[in-house]
């Protein structure tokens, strides 16, 4: 990772992702949740997991879409991801979302990444 962190917007945040260290995702101000290709949690830093009331013993290592974040299994969220998947295709969109598993509604901004060349995919979570 350079000096500056990255922000939510960076352009080839995935990569980024992808080499930095835990203490490095530690650093951001937005939740990461990165999970391989059976939905199943790699990734999860201090951020989100101060959000979202969710240690990462919790979450390392469980299905992303029906244990950890249930609210975003649908075609909005998980459904790109299969989709990116099934074509080989990159995926990077934002998102206006609403999370309301485990809490009151919460309107955040969800960044998707998912790259053919990585076996990790990312859901970024911005809090407003």
């Amino acid at each position: 990772m350079t000096s500056a962190p990255p922000t939510f917007d960076t352009r080839g945040l995935a990569d980024i992702l992808d080499a930095s260290s835990q203490e490095q995702l530690d650093t951001l101000d937005f939740g990461v949740i990165g999970f391989d290709a059976d939905a199943r949690v790699q990734r999860y830093n201090a951020f989100e997991s101060q959000a979202a009331g969710l240690s990462p013993q919790r979450v390392i290592g469980e299905p992303l879409f029906t244990n950890v974040a249930p609210c975003l299994n649908n075609f909005m969220v998980a459904q790109r991801f299969e989709d990116a998947a099934f074509d080989a295709a990159e995926l990077d969109d934002t998102i206006d979302y609403v999370l309301t598993l485990r809490m009151r509604p919460i309107k955040v901004k969800l960044r998707l990444l998912a790259s053919a060349a990585s076996g990790t995919r990312y859901v970024l979570v911005q809090r407003r």
